[in-house]
């Protein structure tokens, strides 16, 4: 029996539809019964007979914080995906997100020891890799540094690592990935869904940094084939390939058929951004839609090696821009 939490997230969502179309026994953690949902959007992107698969799944309803019922849901499970975490990049968010991340992954990795769990898969991101010197790729061995600014997301998802290799110390055999920019179709009120309504809408100004992308079907690929393998207590960067922001965006434009942007967003336009951002939060209360550490991160040129997972699996990713054509078509059709 597979045990996935973050069943409701785009990869959680993913690897369910994968894991019960190859005959899996899944059981998957939820939350919130209203999020269920965007699990049937994902699964009806693929197939018409999306509730045949659906109802497939063991659904438990369990907080990453609720030991109880986490031990309830951990019954006569073998192997982990650990997928669920709380995304944000505000400070104000800080607590949360430490009690979601780092909290709730110190319970599934003592959860995963106490009940003797062949192998856990917990998925990171490449937020937990610091910049490099003179635009070097970022790899595995990219050292964490706790002296950059680093966001309240990034320094969580970090500590959530912590906790998993602390597990592996204690005897759990487990793998980590990295994954970039994650593009998929199913989920579009929120994530990187969201992008391809705001590219529909219409987006003005591209900024002047790069990015790391690969495709949801490549991450759960990966994940699978790892959990499947004789690899332990490894990590692996995701990413498919490295490009520019405006590169991105334009291509986001024409899949869903719309102007593409044409404006650089400077780093001192960006600058001005953030900070009325901020005082908009400070006079409104209204949540933050653009952060400091955000603003640097898409000014700033990354590079992102891939070479570790290709050369471990024999891995080829798919092209990044038959990916956002494709998902691209979904958003279209997706009434």
């Amino acid at each position: 029996m597979i045990l996935v939490t973050g069943g409701t997230g785009l990869v959680g969502a993913h690897l369910l539809y994968r894991l019960v179309s190859d005959n899996e026994k899944v059981k998957a953690i939820y939350r919130n019964e209203r999020k269920i949902a965007n699990t049937k959007r994902v699964f009806s992107s693929y197939t018409e007979d999306y509730n045949t698969l659906f109802n497939a799944i063991e659904w438990i309803q369990a907080d990453l914080l609720d030991v109880p019922a986490l031990s309830e849901a951990f019954i006569g499970v073998t192997k982990v995906y650990h997928s669920a975490a709380f995304v944000s990049f505000e400070p104000d968010k800080y607590q949360l997100l430490r009690k979601t991340n780092i909290e709730g992954t110190a319970n599934i990795v003592n959860l995963c020891i106490s009940n003797n769990i062949e192998k856990l898969c917990y998925v990171s991101s490449i937020a937990t890799l610091s910049s490099t010197i003179n635009t070097e790729f970022i790899s595995e061995e990219t050292e964490w540094n706790p002296e950059d600014d680093n966001s309240v997301y990034a320094i969580t998802k970090y500590g959530a690592e912590m906790e998993v290799w602390r597990g592996t110390q204690e005897g759990l055999d487990a793998v980590i990935v990295n994954p970039g920019v994650i593009l998929g179709a199913g989920i579009w009120r929120y994530g990187t869904g969201s992008l391809f309504e705001k590219a529909q809408k219409g987006l003005k100004y591209y900024p002047s940094g790069s990015l790391g992308l690969i495709s949801v079907d490549d991450v759960i690929s990966i994940m699978i084939k790892l959990m499947h393998s004789s690899i332990i207590n490894q990590r692996y960067v995701l990413v498919a390939e490295n490009w520019t922001y405006k590169d991105f965006l334009q291509a986001l434009a024409i899949a869903v058929h719309s102007k593409p942007p044409k404006k650089l967003a400077s780093i001192s336009l960006l600058s001005i951004a953030w900070k009325l951002d901020w005082l908009n939060y400070k006079i409104t209360g209204k949540r933050r839609q653009l952060t400091k550490q955000v603003a640097k991160s898409i000014s700033t040129e990354t590079q992102y090696n891939n070479d570790k997972i290709k050369t471990a699996l024999n891995y080829k990713f798919k092209a990044i821009d038959k990916t956002i054509t494709s998902i691209g078509a979904h958003f279209l059709n997706r009434k």
